[in-house]
């Protein structure tokens, strides 16, 4: 079979990857503990493979930095995707469920110190339907609001796309913060540049975090440790170039696709060295990004690398399953500069080390900033 210019089209490749074990397997957890010796329960929702997961645990190294392990302990995981359940306890462990929660019954979920999710963003995304709140999944963000109401965690940590903000006037993320914060908790919203943390693509996230109203103080946003000097993506895949079999897992893997002849190549998008990445989606299809030096596209390995996953994280499944797993994810740097501000904020909580005065302005930071990124 030929393409409209004649050529003959190239046959796709139908890799399995290899591997041995996932990344638990090569990196036993590391017993770390907060100031009363205990480390912070939390329950995940909406967890996916377990990148947020992962950024919480900590205790990984990513493009020769290390992220320290902080003393969280992930009592349950929660998603309705099989594939996702399955390489979470591959790489993290078996915790996680195959479970709906939209139909799900909360109170038979574990109570903990800190719920984290990031709620489906496709209603809500620039490049999805762009239907918002009256979507079905656009209303799952009522789970975790429903969750809090039942268990009254200290913290919550919710996670979704910068669109958003923007969708209606930024009607809909005040609806959500609105319903948050009638459960008794104050919130903020951060929204998080990737690469000023260390990612090498192009890529914005909302996170949306409550803290009980009862307790004092408030975490305070990350503080930017890449925003003077981003890592271009040359820097991330470049000892991946001449690697082309399972030496190093999911390298192997990729969509053989040629360029587009029509419609001004629209589609096709051609990474750069020297710059950030194109931000990696879960439908690979809708954005076909080739390598910046070498004539074919990404593979599974260097796009979980440009999401910032550990080498030995594996994705077990063929290209397009293992491409939507990654693309879902938080990237597990960026979840580790927000857990690592929780667990902060947490360790002051705890000494008492967060008085009345510092409560309120911590509260008149929150609001300034839900302001500022409404």
């Amino acid at each position: 079979m030929r393409r409209k210019d004649g050529q003959r089209k190239r046959k796709s490749l139908r890799r399995l990857p290899e591997y041995n074990g996932g990344f638990k397997d090569h990196h036993p957890r590391e017993h770390v503990t907060n100031k009363n010796g205990d480390a912070f329960s939390v329950v995940s929702l909406f967890s996916g493979c377990g990148g947020l997961d992962l950024g919480f645990l900590g205790g990984f190294t990513y493009l020769n930095s290390p992220y320290e392990a902080l003393p969280f302990e992930i009592v349950a995981a929660y998603d309705n995707s099989q594939d996702a359940v399955e390489t979470y306890h591959l790489n993290i462990d078996k915790h996680a469920y195959n479970v709906d929660l939209a139909s799900a019954d909360l109170s038979e979920i574990p109570k903990a110190d800190v719920v984290i999710g990031g709620f489906p963003c496709q209603d809500f995304s620039s490049s999805g339907p762009k239907v918002g709140l009256s979507g079905a999944r656009g209303q799952l963000y009522t789970v975790i609001r429903d969750y809090i109401k039942t268990h009254r965690p200290r913290v919550f940590v919710v996670e979704n796309v910068p669109h958003l903000k923007r969708m209606r006037g930024g009607e809909y993320l005040e609806q959500i913060v609105s319903d948050f914060e009638d459960c008794d908790y104050r919130t903020a919203v951060w929204e998080l540049f990737c690469p000023d943390y260390g990612l090498s693509q192009s890529r914005r996230r909302l996170f949306i975090i409550g803290v009980r109203d009862d307790l004092k103080g408030f975490p305070q946003p990350p503080t930017p440790t890449f925003a003077s000097r981003h890592r271009p993506i040359d820097e991330a895949l470049a000892d991946l170039e001449a690697i082309q079999d399972e030496t190093v897992t999911n390298q192997s893997q990729y969509f053989v696709a040629s360029r587009a002849t029509a419609g001004g190549g629209q589609g096709d998008h051609t990474n750069e060295a020297g710059k950030l990445a194109y931000c990696i989606r879960a439908n690979a299809r809708g954005r076909i990004q080739f390598h910046y030096s070498l004539d074919r596209r990404l593979t599974v390995r260097e796009c979980a690398r440009l999401q910032a996953f550990p080498d030995d994280f594996a994705f077990p499944y063929t290209t397009q399953r293992n491409l939507t797993l990654i693309g879902n994810a938080v990237p597990p740097i960026v979840g580790h500069a927000v857990a690592s501000s929780i667990h902060r904020f947490l360790e002051a909580s705890l000494s008492g080390a967060l008085d009345d005065e510092e409560s309120e302005g911590a509260m008149i930071r929150a609001a300034r900033q839900l302001t500022l990124s409404i």
